[in-house]
């Protein structure tokens, strides 16, 4: 079974910091990341790790930012959220699946989260 566990939302003024953590169980998928979706808003990207390497893959929002990093032996994968701004506001879903392309995970057979609630005010 598979089973995705978040941690690290909460509620921070623009310009702060929030770092989120999933932890990994079940089968293995070479890929994971976080998605986001805010109110009114379709899901989307936002940063994936390649889980057997390094490789990763960014949003353009995000870019210089954001960093996603995994700790192998714990079966976690981090997002570092620095300079935080109000259009981040989101719940933010963890994802684990198949390293698609430069894109990140395929939809195909993902697995997610229950989700975590970042808001940024401004």
């Amino acid at each position: 079974t598979q089973r995705l566990m978040e941690s690290g939302g909460g509620s921070v003024q623009a310009g702060g910091s929030l770092k989120l953590a999933c932890v990994a169980s079940g089968y293995i998928r070479n890929c994971m990341g976080w998605f986001r979706q805010a109110p009114g808003k379709e899901r989307e990207r936002v940063a994936f790790i390649y889980t057997n390497g390094t490789t990763t893959a960014y949003a353009d929002s995000v870019k210089g930012r954001f960093t996603i990093s995994q700790d192998i032996a714990k079966n976690t994968v981090y997002l570092q959220m620095n300079n935080l701004k109000p259009e981040d506001t989101a719940t933010y879903y963890c994802a684990r699946g198949w390293w698609a392309d430069r894109n990140g995970c395929s939809l195909e057979s993902i697995h997610w989260g229950q989700g975590t609630q970042v808001t940024v005010s401004s």
